[in-house]
């Protein structure tokens, strides 16, 4: 049995039974990415070429339109302050929101690795709660946290601590943007990232070996040493992978910022990302879904390059090259 396993996956020369077993494991997420991402991608592509508006498919679909959805696209980035806002918004929110989600997830997951697993637990369920709360939920509670009067907790605060003399909305008041939304957008979606690479990270680091970590105690390493020498190199995987995903899921990400735009929490330009602008201009502003399919194609080209030029920089190809020497 062992031999029969030894040829069918690290054999180099072709085996049938090797295609068959590939074929096994590869092909239900092989449809499932057909399915629910290279027909809807295509799709969008198609629809962008088209001047579809509130959703009359029957009437504009078959009515191709060249390049005027990109063209009005680039208009509005070039002539449009509040889409300028937009892209602007939308760059700032990825690259902040990005290093905390990974930074700050890395450095929970080794502040609860060196702690007693019983407390330690504790500390993670805490910071699960905001991944764990319902969207809604969720956005609500952030919605009286930042209300510009006197209902918003934050107001209470610093009022109480003299720090203002009247409440302030952080979020919309033109005297606090653009810095005021984004600080509000950032620490929204930063606190449900920050757990998922926490989560991520300490199974990491948990796999370890103990006995690895013991031998470097006793050699005299200290905990600077082993996090930097021992314990980074060893989850160099995971931590690709939760960069990766977390890039794209920004780039993507538009619930919590819908709620509070909606809201009056952060304001419609500075506090929109192109994700969210995409999704409005689809279903709920202008219902022109030709502009809002193109404003999505170009979401995906740039999310693929992104995702392909973090793999690179992060040295993926160098992980998974074979190894020398015979198996």
């Amino acid at each position: 049995m062992a031999k029969k396993i030894n040829q069918l996956f690290f054999n180099k020369k072709p085996v049938s039974g090797k295609r068959t077993a590939l074929a096994l494991f590869l092909g239900p997420a092989l449809l499932i990415t057909i399915l629910f991402f290279v027909i809807p991608l295509f799709m969008t592509i198609y629809i962008s070429f088209t001047p579809t508006k509130n959703w009359n498919i029957q009437k504009y679909l078959g009515t191709f339109v060249g390049l005027q959805n990109y063209e009005r696209l680039f208009r509005l980035i070039t002539y449009d302050p509040d889409m300028r806002a937009v892209v602007i918004t939308t760059i700032v929110f990825i690259a902040i929101t990005l290093s905390i989600n990974v930074l700050g997830g890395l450095a929970l997951a080794l502040a609860t690795y060196f702690i007693e697993e019983r407390v330690s637990t504790t500390y993670q369920v805490l910071w699960l709660l905001p991944r764990m709360t319902p969207v809604a939920v969720y956005s609500l509670l952030w919605y009286y946290f930042f209300h510009g009067t006197k209902l918003g907790i934050l107001n209470n605060l610093l009022l109480a601590l003299g720090v203002i003399r009247e409440p302030i909305s952080l979020g919309t008041d033109p005297r606090y943007l653009p810095w005021g939304a984004w600080l509000i957008l950032i620490f929204v979606n930063g606190l449900v990232g920050v757990s998922f690479g926490m989560i991520i990270f300490y199974s990491a680091l948990k796999s370890i070996p103990r006995e690895l970590i013991i031998a470097s105690r006793v050699d005299g390493a200290s905990t600077l040493h082993l996090i930097r020498y021992i314990m980074l190199p060893l989850i160099k995987w995971h931590i690709v992978f939760v960069t990766v995903w977390q890039l794209l899921s920004l780039l993507t990400s538009y619930v919590h910022i819908l709620l509070l735009v909606e809201w009056r929490i952060v304001d419609s330009s500075w506090g929109q990302t192109w994700a969210l602008f995409t999704f409005r201009t689809a279903f709920m502003v202008v219902k022109d879904q030709g502009l809002a399919a193109a404003a999505a194609t170009i979401l995906s080209i740039i999310g693929i390059g992104l995702g392909l030029l973090a793999l690179k920089i992060l040295g993926y190809r160098e992980m998974i090259i074979e190894p020398k020497g015979d198996i």
